[in-house]
């Protein structure tokens, strides 16, 4: 390299990647040469046909070179490249070139063809060459409308063109079998879909000559399916049988000759799955699968890594012939012939009609069965089984074969996550990463589901044993045979492959097969024979290889696998196969000396191989024919192997290799500042990292999952998961060099690595399996695996040495395996001075530097982690080993890790007797306390630890607190103290965090607390207190006591979720008891006060009773009310009112609703005790006083029409009323109802004492003012915050109510009216929510209220009971009013007006001035009815009037009739009949307004608003009076009376007589004699009037 260009920057660098190279294909001493013409363009990509090529540069054109005879033109051959000037402006992400054609694809998924088209192979009619690029359109009919296709690749042959859509779909043009279309007609210019792979996922195509290759993604295993005799394509039998002298060969390897017909289920489902059904449906790989066939292949697992010479084995078609000797000890002497045996029974292909479709949601991976092919080893089982008995094998035993056969693929497949679909290796749009990225969500919760399938297939397994046999043939075999089949069942439990879904949406999968289909003349299709297939058939010997991508040739085909080998089969005439093996029809591994493949390109006659070289410098291999140029005969030889092209390393590194005709093209990168050489040596190592995981995983974790005695139930567990989260590390490792491989023919961009965008892959694998791995020798698994494995050991020193790199002699066999499980954790550290070397090609000013250097520093501070998580369990381990055993085995944990321990004495308990021994250890999740024979375990999540303080005489002394024991340790010396105090502090904070296996990437660890919370969240289960013992709590706790939110539920089934204070329920909470014998539970939900029920709350019992209201110390106590059985139960009843220690005391309501019964009155001890009243259904009234139940002393007797009914029965003495002639004789006791009932003042006391102690007073008016409003701040609060958990419960309104209440009314100065109504305003709001306590009294209030007057309490006789209560509510409640608002006057006293507003106005009637005038000073009279009835009467008014109603039926019935025969009158009439005089121009309707306005008295509720209405009626009249007299008019009570009996008339008010006397009720006092009160009696006067009107 020039210094020039070594000089030159970053920004130049550029151009010194993407150099092409060009040289002659045939010879292994070129000198490749630079194309001429680019001038520093960034070559991506390049394909060569016979005599040309083409070349696309980084801004997407596309250049030609070579012979271009289809453009127009002298045909000449063009050195130096032409721009193709019609692609230009369609930036093209893919190019492909055939012998004579060429295609290319746009970003946006659209094709290009041009070049020769004599067989349609550029799709255009009737044409025989195309000269431009011209465009393909590409349409799926069977979508309506037509979609246009997008396609990602494109691969071109002689005389066809395939390619691939973006949903992962092959479509073909052109002509011949190679289509691979269901069609005899050639050309084909319209593209095509090839039904036969649709719905599968094809990750590339490859085109050769005349024949096609297919990638395609493996489909889920599918159960097995009964399997059909003959083939239903050529009806050849599926299973033949080959008699030789002393044994008899089973074989079903039957190959269709005319390839794959596709089955008759629906067009859109002909999916064929090649892995799932067949007789051998499964998928091979030596490194990633189970292994059933152990009694063959006893430890020898070197399926094709590397086979020398031509198999003994196989006769000329590559089907097993009968190499096999009779059953001995072992079936084979050395591995070799292992090697050379399995080599020769590569080849098994199976006629794919048999296969179940699969519909296309089901797009899957399939997971490798097991190594080898398992018809040999059916085939070689049945055989040997047959001579060593001696027995010939009838065609009887056919179906006895194919079970075996089948238990033996369910053993070699795994399940796997359904949907997973891998992207593309082309560089494909970026649409196409987005769509595999959205997967990525759904798969990795699937992989998460399936990563471990252990259980569900350790059942499934046994049952596969015990179907193990062949009727009649087994039974005379050697039992140690058949042990040696069964044992395939706990190999195949324990190491399932496991992938993640995640990982396979992001990087390139591995469960790959090989299709093809076309000319197989030479044997490149792979199938073992030479005949064409017409449609893809699956290449079954590369099932399971692990294929990642193919090439084909002119007449030969090239996979190369995730472990960098190549399989290669064909025409091998020139050597282009790298192998001398015969025959070449089935695929077999070339041989090439590099350190592993990478590339490979196959040409017309020869293959290029790229390799990793020794500096990481790719190597090019070259294999095929050579021409010789000594001598002038031009005689052409060809290569034996693969030989090293010298002369390509010294031109850089080659990032990709393509081979043509008659030249060969390299794309070569300069390596300024060491970025390339980086990205080469990351590539190079992993996937020496990958063949080595491979390696360990197939040549020593299956053998060692295969032998017996692998220790206990627990330890093979934890080996299971160890070995298949190794396998998924494995796994992701081979996908990753996959991806890198890919990464490196691309762009190379730093920033799409997969290890920096997909970094949380990587770094949750590797913790994953660390934590798996350090578990499993925490438990000593390594020591316990040592003994069953130490014969395998001495077979296979060699071999272990050189996979753990350690050369000591005589090495300890649990170290090898130590070494070799912890050895993938070395290769972080690798990564992360890879990235960092990386990171120094930038500037450090730039993202990319920024990002490489935070990954970097990632990886390394994983590593670190993970090392510190390895020292701890190997320190936890020799604890172990030196701990006393009877306890080991019930401390000892996978999870549970030593942090440090007392045995060197320093610690000891304080107080502890002389002779007892106590040692403590500290493990991370426990402190445990051992004792001689006993210990005790304290989880550290409920553990307190405090240093005490030296004054106390407590020397370095640690105060440690549990739930239920308080101890002090006392350390020998304070650096002891301090150690164990950080020590434990710290292992408490890990607990409680959880986060111990994981870290802040990058944040350097974790950086510990070193005081972990005094409160927190834990789950305990109490072992020795009284009241909880076994009752488990989940909450939160503060210094050792449940404190905060939680959940106790006890063994025997209670449950309490809700708040807790120091150790007791406290606060809110909900509280659950079965009960046994009912079946059901007692439920309460409420407040409690230091472990009991106190304060508000309803419990449920399970008898079906419901209590709702006030508890003490788990009592019913207070208020409350009781609901007894459902209406539809024996005895439903009710009862409301004050308990006192659980029974009924006080006043009360019972309602018994099945007698009708209702009885309102004082009770005792659950008994009816005092005065009291009755009333039933049928009317009868009774008052007086009652003893135990019972009606005593005086009382009174009144049925409902007031006379006495049949069939009352009275003990006693008994008046009747008619007993007297005179009101005045009648005893005073009975002249009026409610002097027995109880005083209206004793009802609901506790209803109000409640109120009064939420304000903090201990008895009515007696308490802190200022303490009330504090109590009233708080249980709004409180109470808003219980909400804010369920905030469906508050409307929008409701809260905006709680905000305002929270301001208190200022009352500073005089009392104002102003504040009168401020706090008027206040109340109501308060009384609008029953979170205040106000608003929780007249709730209360208003519930007994409808309690005692609905129902059976509608009797009339209640009327003035119920009047009486409300006044007591009234007066009561202002008591309390007053207590909140001192400077509020009392009763009856007047706030002064202010003097703006008018002192007097003109009155309305004549007779007198301002009704205010007669009090001493005009002013607003302050009433409890004013201010409280507003607030309480709307809610109370509908039970109060129905009573009214009741009472006045009579009256009103008569005032009704005469209503309506008065208003059958006109106006005029009626005016006149009533004596009003009728002026001349009066109209019709007269005072219509003034009727409409009274008709509104009925929508009003307080007295204050009705006289209100009734004023307005009186203002009303008299306007329209003035108006007819348009003159000052004053009103004599005589002519305004017959108007207004008039407009009351006219208003056919129904109950007015209700209304008069709710009104005459609950009118305010000092109304009576004031305006409003005359034109009330006027109304009254009316009423009246009405009812005794005689009309003539």
């Amino acid at each position: 390299m020039d210094s020039q260009e070594r000089s030159s920057e970053e920004a130049e660098g550029a151009k010194e990647r993407g150099l092409v190279y060009v040289w002659k294909a045939g010879s292994c001493s070129v000198t490749p040469e630079r194309l001429p013409g680019l001038s520093g363009k960034t070559v991506l990509q390049a394909a060569l046909g016979i005599h040309h090529g083409l070349l696309l540069t980084e801004g997407g054109e596309v250049y030609s070179f070579g012979k271009l005879p289809w453009r127009s033109g002298p045909e000449e051959c063009v050195n130096s490249p032409i721009l193709e000037n019609t692609l230009l402006g369609h930036r093209i992400i893919t190019v492909a070139a055939g012998s004579f054609h060429n295609g290319a694809v746009t970003e946006s998924g659209v094709v290009y063809m041009w070049g020769d088209n004599s067989a349609g192979q550029c799709a255009v009619a009737n044409q025989p060459c195309v000269p431009e690029p011209q465009l393909v359109s590409i349409c799926d009919s069977e979508t309506s409308p037509l979609l246009s296709v997008r396609i990602l690749q494109l691969a071109c042959g002689e005389e066809h063109t395939l390619a691939l859509s973006l949903s992962r779909e092959i479509w073909a043009w052109g002509s011949g079998c190679q289509l691979g279309l269901i069609t005899t007609t050639f050309p084909v210019t319209k593209p095509q879909k090839v039904e036969h792979l649709a719905g599968r996922v094809v990750l590339q195509i490859a085109c050769g000559a005349y024949h096609s290759l297919a990638l395609v993604q493996c489909l889920p295993v599918q159960e097995m399916k009964p399997i059909p005799e003959r083939c239903n394509h050529c009806s050849q039998p599926l299973i033949t049988m080959m008699d030789k002298e002393d044994h008899v060969i089973i074989s079903d390897s039957h190959c269709c000759p005319l390839g794959v017909a596709l089955s008759d289920n629906q067009p859109e489902n002909h999916v064929f799955c090649p892995s799932s059904d067949t007789p051998e449906g499964k998928s091979v790989t030596a490194g990633q699968s189970e292994d059933c066939q152990k009694p063959l292949v006893e430890q020898h697992r070197l399926v094709g890594l590397e086979s020398d010479g031509p198999s003994g084995l196989s006769s000329s078609d590559g089907r097993e012939d009968s190499g096999i000797s009779s059953l001995g000890n072992t079936l084979f002497s050395d591995k070799k012939e292992v090697k050379e045996y399995l080599i020769g029974l590569s080849d098994n292909s199976l006629n794919e009609s048999l296969n179940k479709i699969q519909p296309m949601e089901q797009l899957a991976a399939c997971i490798p069965g097991p190594p080898g092919s398992s018809t040999s080893t059916l085939n070689s089982l049945v055989a040997s089984c047959a001579s060593a008995v001696g027995v010939r094998v009838a065609a009887t035993y056919e179906a006895g074969a194919l079970s075996l056969k089948k238990v033996m693929n369910f053993y070699g497949t795994s399940s796997s996550e359904a949907g997973s679909q891998s992207g593309s290796r082309s560089p494909g749009p970026e649409a196409l990463k987005d769509s595999r990225e959205e997967q990525v969500r759904l798969e990795s919760m699937q992989g998460k589901k399936s990563s471990s399938l252990v259980d569900i297939r350790e059942e499934e397994s046994e049952g596969g044993s015990r179907r193990l046999s062949l009727p009649g043939l087994l039974s005379q075999v050697s039992p140690r045979l058949l042990r040696k089949v069964g044992r395939a069942k706990m190999r195949t439990v324990a190491l399932t492959p496991t992938y993640s879904g995640e990982a396979d949406a992001l990087l390139p999968s591995l469960r790959t097969e090989v299709w093809s289909w076309g000319k197989g003349k030479e044997g490149q299709l792979g199938h073992g024979d030479v005949l064409p297939r017409l449609q893809p058939l699956c290449v079954k010997s590369l099932d399971g290889k692990e294929v990642i991508h193919l090439s084909a040739g002119g007449h030969h085909s090239l996979a190369l696998t995730a472990k960098s080998q190549v399989y290669s089969w064909g025409s091998n005439i020139s050597g282009q196969l790298g192998h001398l093996n015969t025959p070449t029809t089935v695929p077999r591994l070339a041989k090439v000396c590099g350190d592993g493949i990478w590339t490979t390109a196959a040409g017309l006659d020869y293959s290029l191989f790229l390799a990793d070289e020794k500096d990481f410098q790719p190597g090019l291999y070259y294999c095929g024919q050579e021409t010789s140029t000594e001598s002038n005969l031009n005689e052409n030889s060809c290569t034996k192997s693969p030989v090293l092209l010298v002369a390509c390393s010294k031109i850089g590194y080659i990032s990709n290799v393509i081979a043509g005709g008659d030249n060969c093209l390299a794309l070569v990168d300069k390596n300024l500042m060491g970025y390339i050489a980086s990205l080469h040596e990351l590539a190079a190592t992993e996937r020496r990292f990958y063949f080595k995981l491979s390696e360990i995983k197939s040549q020593v974790l299956r053998p060692l999952l295969g032998l017996d005695n692998l220790g206990n139930a627990n330890t093979i567990q934890l080996l299971q998961e160890m070995a298949s989260r190794f396998s998924k590390l494995c796994y992701l490792i081979g996908q990753h060099g996959a991806s890198l491989s890919s990464f490196l023919h691309g762009v190379k961009e730093a920033r799409s690595l997969a290890i920096l965008k997909h970094s949380s892959l990587f770094l949750d694998s590797y913790t994953e399996y660390c934590t798996s791995v350090t578990n499993f020798l925490v438990m000593g698994g390594f020591t316990v695996l040592a003994k069953p494995a130490i014969d395998f050991l001495s077979k296979n020193q060699e071999l272990l040495q050189k996979l753990s790199e350690k050369n000591e002699e005589n090495l300890q066999l649990v170290e090898v395996l130590n070494a070799l499980f912890f050895m993938p954790f070395g290769r972080l550290h690798s990564y992360a001075r890879t990235l960092l070397k990386l990171a120094t090609c930038f500037e450090v000013a730039s993202p990319e530097y920024q990002k490489l250097q935070d990954s970097s520093s990632c990886y390394e501070s994983l590593a670190v982690h993970l090392s510190r998580k390895m020292k701890e369990a190997e320190y936890t381990l020799g604890f172990w080993k030196t701990f006393p055993g009877k306890m080991t085995d019930s401390l000892r944990k996978p999870e549970r890790r030593l942090i440090c321990e007392s045995s060197n004495r320093g610690l000891s308990l304080q107080h502890a007797g002389r002779f007892s021994v106590n040692w403590f250890i500290l493990f991370n999740d426990a402190l445990v306390h051992a004792q001689f024979s006993t210990h005790h375990i304290f989880p550290l999540s409920t553990l307190w630890v405090e240093a005490l303080s030296e004054e106390a005489g407590n020397v370095n002394g640690l105060k440690i607190t549990t739930p239920e024991e308080q101890f002090v340790l006392v350390s020998s010396t304070p650096q002891e103290k301090t150690k164990w105090l950080r020590a434990i502090s710290q292992a408490v904070d890990q607990a409680l965090r959880g986060t111990s296996d994981m870290i802040l990437y990058g944040a350097g660890g974790n950086v510990p607390r070193q005081e972990p919370p005094i409160s927190r969240s834990a789950k305990y289960t109490f072992y020795k207190d009284p009241r909880f013992k076994d009752a488990v709590y989940d909450g939160r706790w503060l210094s050792g006591k449940p404190h905060g939110r939680g959940i106790l539920k006890w063994a025997d089934g209670r449950m309490y979720s809700g708040t807790f204070r120091t150790g007791l329920e406290d606060g809110y909470g909900e509280y659950r008891v079965p009960n046994k014998a009912l079946n059901k539970e007692d439920h309460y939900v409420g407040y409690w006060k230091e472990g009991k029920m106190c304060g508000h709350g309803v419990y449920s019992y399970a008898t079906g009773e419901v209590y709702e209201g006030c508890f003490q110390d788990n009592m019913r106590h207070g208020h409350g009310l009781l609901r007894s059985g459902k209406l539809t139960s024996s005895s439903p009843s009710m009862f409301i009112g004050q308990w006192i220690m659980d029974k009924k005391s006080g006043y009360g309501v019972f309602d018994d609703i099945t007698r009708g019964e209702k009885y309102m009155g004082m009770w005792q001890d659950d008994l009816c005790q005092g005065n009291g009243v009755v009333v039933t259904q049928f009317g009868l009234y009774y008052e007086g006083a009652f003893s135990t139940n019972k009606m005593m002393g005086t009382g009174i007797l009144l049925s409902e029409d007031d006379t006495w009914g049949s069939g009352i029965k009275i003990t006693g003495t008994y008046f009747k009323p008619s007993l007297y002639e005179n009101e005045k004789d009648k005893p005073k006791a009975l002249r009026k109802l409610g002097i027995l009932a109880v005083s209206p003042d004793e009802k609901w006391k506790a209803v109000f004492e409640e109120c009064w102690n939420q304000l903090g007073c201990e008895s009515p008016g007696q308490g802190d003012r200022w303490k009330a409003w504090d109590n009233i701040a708080v249980a709004l609060t409180t109470n808003r915050r219980q909400h804010k958990d369920s905030p469906e419960l508050l409307t929008r309104s409701h809260t905006q109510t709680l905000e305002s209440l929270e301001f208190i009314p200022q009352h500073i100065g005089a009392f104002t009216l102003e504040k009168y109504e401020n706090i008027k305003k206040y109340l109501i709001k308060a009384c609008d929510t029953p979170l205040h306590p106000l608003g929780k009294l007249v709730e209360t209030l208003v519930a007994v209220y409808r309690m005692t007057y609905v129902g059976v309490g509608a009797n009339r006789r209640l009327l003035q009971e119920a009047v009486r209560e409300i006044k007591s509510y009234l007066k009561r409640i202002f008591q309390l009013v007053r207590f909140l608002f001192p400077d509020l006057p009392e009763e009856g006293s007047t706030i002064p007006f202010l003097a703006t507003e008018p002192k007097g106005r003109r009155s309305f009637c004549s007779a007198k001035c301002d009704s205010r005038s007669e009090s001493p000073e005009p002013g607003y009279v302050v009433t409890s009815f004013g201010l409280l009835l507003p607030v309480l009467l709307p809610r109370l008014y509908p039970p109060l009037f129905m009573l009214y109603a009741l009472d006045n039926e009579r009256e009103e019935d008569i005032y009704w009739e005469c209503v309506l025969r008065l208003n059958k009158q006109t106006d005029l009439a009626l005016l006149s009949f009533l004596g009003v005089q009728v002026s001349s121009n009066t109209k019709d309707a007269c005072f219509a307004s003034a009727v409409e306005c009274l008709q509104q008295i009925s929508t009003t509720f307080t007295p204050a608003d009705k006289l209100k209405v009734i004023q307005q009626t009186f203002e009303e009249i008299s306007q329209s009076v003035l108006e007819t007299l348009q003159e000052d008019f004053l009103w004599s009570m005589d002519d305004l009376f017959p108007v207004f009996l008039y407009v009351v008339l006219r208003a056919r008010i129904r109950n007015l007589g209700s209304e008069v006397h709710l009104i005459e009720d609950l009118m305010d006092p000092y109304l009576q004699h004031g305006e409003q009160g005359i034109m009330f009696t006027t109304l009254k006067a009316c009423y009246y009037q009405i009812q005794h009107e005689k009309l003539t």
